[in-house]
């Protein structure tokens, strides 16, 4: 089989994903006209809609065709949504996807309850399909999802951050939803045991590489590319693996020193950020981290090697590698 492209895979599954467009506008509908609005603006904001298509992609692996999948791939990227809607408000982000944040145009009050709203919506739907396993798996994933956000704060500017703690809050916030939507391909397609675990598993160690991947790039992308602003991380205090490294790899006190009072202390990120980055070339810690990152795509890819060879198993496998392939 000829590896397919990433670009390969929104022209197969073009349907899929336009119905995914529409059944995501659905789930904002309500009567309260404001509700709607905001989710335009969010929908229109765009996204490569990803999380959707690892449960797209599942199913096709599984034997699962019907259309039917599209609104459960819809429920994912609108508890994504959501969690993104809340992110921004507790981040005081100004812009997503280089457009303004909700929560810029309207207020923090009502942008979090939209996001509560649409966390409520999507799960009501999901009720709807009257699987008992969809719903254990999309509620343990939201579940870790806030415990990941509550980690993550909780460490906020703590240069004592540990590697497994880092781990831990990644695979939280992103691995998670991203797991369950290849679980939940699985389940549709009614896969023996060990074929869902090992969808589930490509799905977590794909969406840790994604966040590992999106973390180094905040120190090597430019706003235009991405839509986020170099050394946004470190100006809110997260501590990501690229800094841990550099914590590990410093070859003196004095610059651990150094590092950690940059860390710790409210100062601008343009009288810290350059320094960073110094020391981060000295040391390779991008590097390093990019290799953890490769490490794990692999991992997640050897999950697939259960499956035989076919188009959907191909698409998983360009969307695994995608996740390191993006603009530096």
């Amino acid at each position: 089989m000829i590896k397919m492209k990433f670009d390969d895979i929104f022209s197969y599954y073009e349907k899929d994903l336009s119905l995914i467009e529409k059944r995501l506008r659905d789930i904002f509908q309500s009567d309260t006209p404001l509700i709607p609005l905001i989710g335009e603006h969010i929908v229109r904001g765009g996204g490569k809609r990803l999380r959707p298509l690892f449960l797209i992609l599942s199913s096709e692996l599984a034997g699962y065709h019907s259309e039917d999948r599209t609104l459960l791939a819809a429920i994912i990227e609108a508890i994504h949504t959501a969690s993104l809607l809340h992110d921004d408000v507790v981040d005081n982000a100004e812009t997503r996807r280089g457009r303004p944040a909700a929560h810029m145009v309207w207020s923090n009050q009502i942008v979090i309850l939209v996001g509560d709203f649409l966390y409520a919506n999507a799960l009501r739907l999901a009720v709807l399909q009257r699987s008992q396993r969809i719903m254990e798996t999309l509620s343990h994933a939201t579940t870790a999802m806030t415990e990941g956000e509550v980690l993550q704060l909780h460490r906020v500017a703590d240069p004592d951050i540990t590697e497994e703690e880092y781990y831990r809050i990644i695979s939280a916030k992103t691995g998670a939803l991203i797991s369950a939507a290849c679980r939940i391909g699985a389940i549709l397609g009614n896969l023996p045991e060990k074929e869902e675990e090992a969808l589930a598993g490509f799905g977590m160690k794909t969406g840790i590489a994604f966040q590992m991947a999106d973390d180094i790039l905040d120190y090597m992308a430019d706003e235009s590319g991405l839509g986020k602003k170099l050394g946004k991380d470190l100006g809110e205090g997260k501590i990501t693996l690229p800094l841990i490294y550099l914590l590990k790899m410093a070859g003196d006190d004095e610059e651990k020193r150094e590092i950690k009072e940059i860390i710790k202390h409210d100062i601008s990120v343009e009288d810290n950020l350059t320094r960073i980055l110094e020391l981060f070339d000295k040391y390779s810690a991008i590097e390093e981290s990019f290799r953890s990152a490769q490490k794990l795509v692999k991992e997640a890819k050897d999950e697939l090697e259960i499956f035989a060879p076919s188009r959907g198993r191909d698409a998983l496998l360009t969307l695994a590698d995608y996740a390191l392939a993006r603009d530096k």
